[in-house]
């Protein structure tokens, strides 16, 4: 048997993913925990497990078994295309307000389990996105585009393109919210999204591979064009229905939900996302009374967790003050200036547990209360994330120092673990952090294995995503073993979070307002020549660069840009053409195309395709619909009509996530394969 490389353990474990205990849920009173896990870190079928907090024991509740091919709805492929899910078995699960009893789907059907006995039932119904009522007498799901409640149809829809229960595209890829339905406190009714794609633009997703197969029809909204109507209904277990009222032309998007004892808030955005507004819903009339309001110059970010509220009903949510993302109690603001506040991870009775950063490769958490005010939970360097309960604390961490996740419950007279069956990399990182430049730009640099300052010159690969919502600089070992690899086969490798990636503040985030590409470029290139000052044996005369969504959108954009600079890229799955992608994100920084034409103009790349003459190998994935590979197409469209060469590799049957273990193994064996062949 062949040895077990990198490329193969990578894509095997689903990124190192595999294994690892995952979506946890502490019963209220703090004595246990709810969580997946699968049994080892090639294995992806996840199984539901649950620990006693006093005594650290671990008890399966529910092994589905070795399924021998999963049978997923269209709601439900479309729900793990967006939450990038590439599990098995159980991969999602919601509980009752006691943690007694859940609710799942595997292969399409629903299932409870008693969480204190283990006992499964089959309910003889298939569909997705169940959800026990918080009482746990009733069960809803969705099926067909139809909420149902204890297997009996309650709101179905009434047009050819309508959804009850289910988040519209753009709500669960750009804005984090993957629900449509939100149970009452009482579980007597629910709130539920009633979505018409009708206006919206129709996209097809052909399979060259198969032209017996007839394409997939796809509601897409493109920047600048319509989004789907979604509206908000109150309705009872009878059926009676209440829509939830607010000036919806001015706020289109519904981008948070939260109902709890303390009451129904809901969070609405403005088209241009300059403002959002609070607003609380009156669950017998639908009627809505302005609760906050906060506007922004250029867009106003959504944070994870927010709004909610205390046990004594304080108004829980961020304000950008001070350069800062704080946390605001009631009309106080109970973080301090520097402390970037990314999300709120649980509000336990009146405490608010939160994950922050002072510094950007660092994640940690915060705990706020009046009576204890603000208290930091985790102190060693690394990248923590948790939730919280019954006064028991669980934290996720990640560090430089060891591989894999530890994770801790607290809050007992001792602290205990839940084992994690992730895999081990068979390469150990090396890793530096670094702050390069005038900006003190984050980056990680990785040398081979053993090499010896001053030995000899090294190539450089750039390895960025360098764009909004995402930060690859950050203290966890085994997110850099590719780098590492690649490093090892003869690399000096480098990875740099720039303007515009988070945890740096509001200013830092929205530089990249009105123009995507010209700070994001600048600081790979900053970063680059201080790294070459600081390193003498990288060699800036050999410089590739690769990466996949917003970083291959960064590598095309690099060779057609700073082909003096650059010298060879692979771009993965890039957004060539602004216009092509979804109203949400990318207003969100280049604003409406019709208003800023020239926005779309400088975020695009298709125009630079003249001033290629370096080597560029276009990836993109023939499924793909996040960055379809209409972006591809387009560039090298334009490359061939300027008569410049360039390599293509289409992906057949291949989505954003390039989630099949062939395709993600040798996909890095062809970039090493082409750099290696083109760079100087």
């Amino acid at each position: 048997m062949s040895p077990l490389t990198l490329p193969r353990q990578h894509a095997r474990t689903a990124r190192f993913r595999l294994g690892v205990p995952r979506d946890f849920t502490i019963a209220p009173d703090g004595s246990r925990v709810v969580f997946l896990r699968s049994s080892a870190g090639d294995d992806q079928v996840n199984r539901l497990w649950a620990l006693t907090v006093a005594t650290g024991e671990e008890r399966l509740l529910v092994d589905p078994g070795r399924p021998s091919g999963e049978a997923l709805s269209e709601a439900e492929r479309a729900h793990r295309e967006r939450t990038r899910e590439r599990a098995a078995g159980i991969v999602a699960y919601a509980t009752d307000a006691a943690v007694t009893k859940a609710a799942y789907a595997l292969n399409g059907e629903i299932h409870t389990v008693d969480l204190l006995t283990g006992e499964v039932t089959a309910l003889g119904v298939t569909g997705s996105a169940p959800r026990p009522d918080p009482t746990g007498r009733h069960v809803a799901h969705v099926s067909d585009g139809a909420l149902h409640v204890d297997g009996r149809a309650l709101l179905t829809p009434d047009g050819p393109e309508v959804t009850w229960g289910l988040p519209e595209h753009v709500a669960a890829e750009s804005m984090a919210r993957h629900r449509g339905y939100w149970w009452a406190p009482d579980g007597t009714r629910l709130l539920a999204a009633r979505v018409d794609n009708a206006g919206v633009t129709k996209w097809h997703l052909s399979e060259p591979a198969d032209p017996a197969r007839p394409p997939r029809t796809v509601a897409y909204p493109a920047a600048g064009t319509d989004n789907a109507d979604v509206t908000l209904w109150l309705t009872t277990l009878d059926g009676e229905r209440t829509e939830v009222v607010w000036d919806r032309a001015a706020f289109e998007y519904v981008a948070a939900v939260s109902w709890t004892a303390q009451g129904l808030l809901v969070l609405v955005q403005s088209r241009d996302q300059r403002t959002t507004r609070v607003l609380e819903a009156d669950p017998e009339t639908g009627g809505t009374t302005l609760l906050r309001e906060e506007t922004d110059a250029a867009w106003l970010e959504l944070v994870p967790g927010t709004p909610a509220r205390t046990a004594a009903g304080e108004l829980v949510r961020t304000v950008d003050r001070d350069d800062t993302r704080r946390l605001a109690l009631g009309d106080d603001l109970v973080t301090p200036p520097g402390l970037q506040v990314l999300g709120v991870l649980a509000v336990d009775g009146d405490t608010v547990l939160m994950q922050c950063c002072d510094e950007p490769t660092e994640r940690h958490l915060y705990t706020y209360s009046r009576a204890a005010g603000l208290v930091r939970v985790t102190a060693e360097p690394g990248v923590h994330t948790g939730t919280r309960a019954g006064g028991v604390t669980l934290v996720v961490s990640r560090t430089l120092e060891e591989h894999g996740v530890r994770v801790t419950v607290a809050g007992g007279p001792a602290a205990t673990r839940i084992a994690s069956n992730g895999a081990v990399p068979v390469l150990r990182p090396t890793v530096e952090m670094v702050a390069l430049g005038k900006r003190e730009l984050r980056g990680a640099i990785m040398f081979p294995s053993g090499h010896v300052p001053g030995s000899r010159k090294l190539p450089v690969l750039l390895s960025p995503y360098g764009g909004p919502g995402g930060a690859l600089v950050l203290r966890g070992l085994d997110d850099f073993a590719v780098g590492q690899w690649f490093a090892d086969q003869g690399f000096a490798v480098l990875v740099v979070d720039g303007r515009g990636t988070p945890g740096r503040g509001p200013a830092w985030e929205r530089a990249v307002h009105l123009d995507k590409l010209s700070a994001a470029l600048e600081d790979q290139i900053d970063a680059l020549h201080a790294a070459g000052a600081r390193f003498p044996d990288l060699d800036l005369g050999r410089v590739a660069i690769r990466g996949w969504s917003y970083g291959g959108y960064l590598s095309a954009a690099a060779v057609l840009r700073h082909p003096e600079v650059f010298h060879v890229a692979v771009a993965g799955a890039p957004v060539t053409d602004a216009r092509l992608y979804d109203t949400h994100w990318q207003e969100r920084f280049l604003g409406h195309p019709d208003t800023h034409p020239e926005a779309y103009d400088r975020s695009s790349i298709v125009a630079d395709a003249p001033n290629l003459r370096r080597p560029l190998l276009l990836v993109h994935g023939l499924a793909d619909d996040n960055v379809f590979a209409a972006h591809t197409l387009r560039l090298s469209g334009a490359l061939l009509a300027a008569g410049r060469p360039h390599t293509v590799l289409p992906l057949s049957g291949v989505s954003h996530m390039t989630a099949q273990e062939d395709v993600a193994e040798n996909l890095l064996l062809l970039e090493l394969d082409f750099v290696r062949r083109n760079l100087p």
